[in-house]
């Protein structure tokens, strides 16, 4: 269940669920792409975000993406706002200093099925950058791994795992399913065989003893 949110996350939420019969005062020129009986709702989700300090360009793109793929306007419309409370949700989790590629990175991995306690979790265990972790949080996911053995495994490397690392890590998992290998079976082998590897490079990388 998804633990509650703080209370300077409720002003923003109600601003982004209300967004929309408000025309926006500063319209992205890309949104005149999409049809003129959504484009202010859009616009003023994007507005609201932006108010908020959260990014800006994620909501645009996917305005943009329903245009290309002749969405209706009503599906652009809730595409867009879900993903504004996603990346409301996921700063929240993530802490106020959290980038905007952490951001979108987080609101992808909540949308995939992780929650918010998993992103609080990933912040407190790494002290790099996390746009790779949530990264391959939600591939793995998406890929068919169940989301607490994708959060385990993540969660178990991602302290000293290099971005790389975790890069070979989500192919490992993904070309061990591909060969017929159970989805979470898969993830726990590269996981260990990862970990492993990890822990050898950290232990050549630390000068020896004269």
């Amino acid at each position: 269940m998804t633990p509650a949110l703080s209370r300077g996350a409720l002003p923003l939420l109600a601003a982004i669920l209300v967004a929309g019969p408000m025309a926006a005062q500063q319209t992205d020129p890309r949104l005149e792409r999409l049809e003129a009986a959504i484009r202010p709702a859009v616009a003023a989700l994007v507005d609201s975000a932006r108010a908020a300090m959260l990014p800006t360009e994620p909501l645009v793109q996917r305005a943009l993406e329903g245009a290309t793929k002749h969405a209706s306007g009503d599906v652009i419309v809730a595409a867009v706002r879900r993903l504004a409370v996603d990346l409301a949700h996921a700063r929240d989790a993530l802490g106020s200093t959290a980038s905007p590629a952490e951001l979108t990175a987080g609101a992808a991995a909540l949308r995939a099925g992780a929650s918010p306690t998993i992103l609080a979790q990933l912040r407190q265990t790494r002290r790099q950058p996390l746009t790779m972790p949530l990264a391959v949080l939600a591939d793995l996911v998406a890929s068919g791994v169940p989301v607490d053995s994708a959060a385990a495994a993540v969660l178990a490397l991602a302290a000293r795992a290099r971005d790389a690392d975790l890069v070979e890590f989500r192919r490992a998992v993904e070309r061990d399913i591909a060969l017929g290998a159970p989805p979470a079976a898969a993830t726990a082998a590269a996981a260990t065989l990862s970990s492993v590897q990890v822990n050898a490079g950290a232990r050549q990388q630390r000068p020896g003893r004269p």
